[in-house]
């Protein structure tokens, strides 16, 4: 196989997506010769099949319950339908734009740009489609894919994962989603404002069981009030056609029936027949397996993103992938620490944190060393406006720093920004209280927040 015009690159990556595209962009700022390989579109799965397209969905949802809830601001107006034709278009126009501009970022930073399917095929080499295309280094960046379990086969069109549901030519009467993570709670939140019947099947204990358990009950009464089903504690056993649907049975027998089964458990990594394991890339389960320099163990490979098991979160991948790019430029970076970085469930109300639940705390530190404080969304005016309900909760090391940052209400995702700088900087809550937040906004109930841990409580109770 002929290599590439003889070019030796400084750095091959496969896969385009948030880790492969950031280590691109990096790399070649710092005047790296690279050579990107995408099969699909640059961009990946957080531009195409994840983060924009669904949150352009949950927005869509948000407008059609504005519309069904203006008169309780004053304001007439009525509620026809989803144009689901309409709000596809408007998702993928949102795309097409970000997509363009990424293609435009990728040729002004002179990457060299390579569709078609990549293979590892030596430590220092990628075929693709009969090109071998060779590099001193290789940065493997191959994403993931939406799981299912044994015996589950996905149809496309009554049993779907998430690819299927973002494309979907109708707002199904009624949804069984299987998984009660980010995925499943963002899709039962936005199906539901388009005026599906929703039920959520999760076996954990909790929804967005990861989270702290007080955000999590504070997602399902949300969800209660608004009429999204859940069944908790009991695990899937099987599923199978109806006349107009499928039915799912659980563990306990218990079964449920809907028009659609949408199969949520999370996504596994890209790496089969891929070449990884016979360069002897060390493996486990399908993730690639790194050090926190994001190194495998064989001396020119690295890999970044879902290939790998950390955070599946696109912002981790950018992080990664440019932890890659300047390790590889000659620089010293920091490696990502995996707690300090901001996670966001973009469900109505939205679920926010950063930092250790209350749980790990009292693990790590000991029960007695743990302080929680928790500030109720009603005392702040800027909620009370939007007519949003939460609470931010804040995990303090006693007379230390705060180590954990949870919140739960409308557009808390837009707080956690200032919430990981307290984490990351290890702020005390006296150091926070210091600050000075604009009034009314709901930035200001983290400061708020921090004014009562610091023992000087100023709208809300001793």
């Amino acid at each position: 196989m002929a290599n590439d015009a003889s070019t030796v690159f400084d750095l091959v990556i496969l896969g385009g997506g948030s880790g492969g595209y950031a280590a691109a962009l990096r790399g070649a700022q710092l005047g790296l010769d690279v050579a990107l390989i995408e099969k699909n579109k640059l961009g990946g799965t957080c531009l195409h099949n994840g983060c924009i397209p669904t949150k352009a969905l949950l927005h869509a949802g948000e407008v059609a319950d504005q519309a069904r809830e203006a008169e309780q601001f004053g304001v007439k107006a009525s509620f026809e339908g989803i144009d689901i034709k309409a709000v596809h278009a408007y998702k993928d126009d949102v795309i097409a734009g970000l997509y363009k501009g990424l293609q435009g970022l990728v040729a002004s930073r002179k990457v060299t740009y390579i569709e078609g399917t990549g293979h590892l095929s030596s430590p220092t080499s990628v075929d693709v489609d009969g090109r071998r295309v060779e590099g001193r280094h290789v940065l493997l960046a191959t994403g993931s894919v939406p799981k299912s379990l044994p015996g589950l086969e996905i149809d496309g069109n009554r049993i779907i994962t998430s690819d299927h549901a973002l494309t979907l030519d109708r707002v199904p009467e009624s949804a069984i989603i299987l998984g009660g993570g980010v995925i499943g709670v963002e899709f039962a939140s936005a199906w539901k404002s388009f005026g599906t019947d929703v039920t959520v099947i999760e076996g954990m204990k909790h929804l967005v069981p990861v989270e702290d358990e007080n955000s999590s009950k504070l997602l399902e009464r949300a969800f209660r009030k608004r009429g999204i089903k859940f069944n908790l504690g009991t695990f899937f056993q099987s599923a199978e056609y109806t006349e107009n649907g499928v039915k799912v049975t659980l563990a306990d027998g218990k079964t449920f029936e809907a028009e659609v089964l949408l199969v949520a458990i999370g996504r596994g990594p890209v790496s089969a027949g891929l070449g990884y394991e016979e360069q002897g890339v060390a493996m486990d389960r399908g993730y690639v397996l790194v050090d926190e320099y994001m190194r495998t163990n064989v001396p020119t490979i690295s890999a970044v993103g879902d290939l790998v098991p950390t955070l599946q979160l696109a912002h981790v991948g950018f992080a990664e992938g440019i932890l890659v790019a300047e390790r590889l430029a000659g620089l010293k970076p920091v490696p990502v620490d995996y707690d300090g970085v901001p996670r966001v469930t973009y469900c109505h109300p939205e679920v926010a944190s950063v930092g250790i639940t209350e749980a790990k705390a009292k693990e790590i530190y000991g029960a007695d060393k743990v302080v929680a404080l928790k500030y109720n969304l009603a005392g702040n005016g800027k909620s009370k406006i939007l007519k949003t309900a939460g609470e931010i909760k804040l995990v303090q090391v006693k007379d230390g720093a705060v180590v954990g940052v949870h919140m739960v209400g409308d557009r808390m995702g837009e707080q956690v920004g200032e919430a990981q700088l307290i984490y990351n900087w290890e702020a005390l809550p006296a150091e926070v209280a210091q600050l000075i937040h604009a009034h009314p906004t709901q930035n200001e109930a983290l400061g708020e927040a921090h004014l009562a841990l610091a023992g000087k409580p100023l709208h809300s109770h001793d």
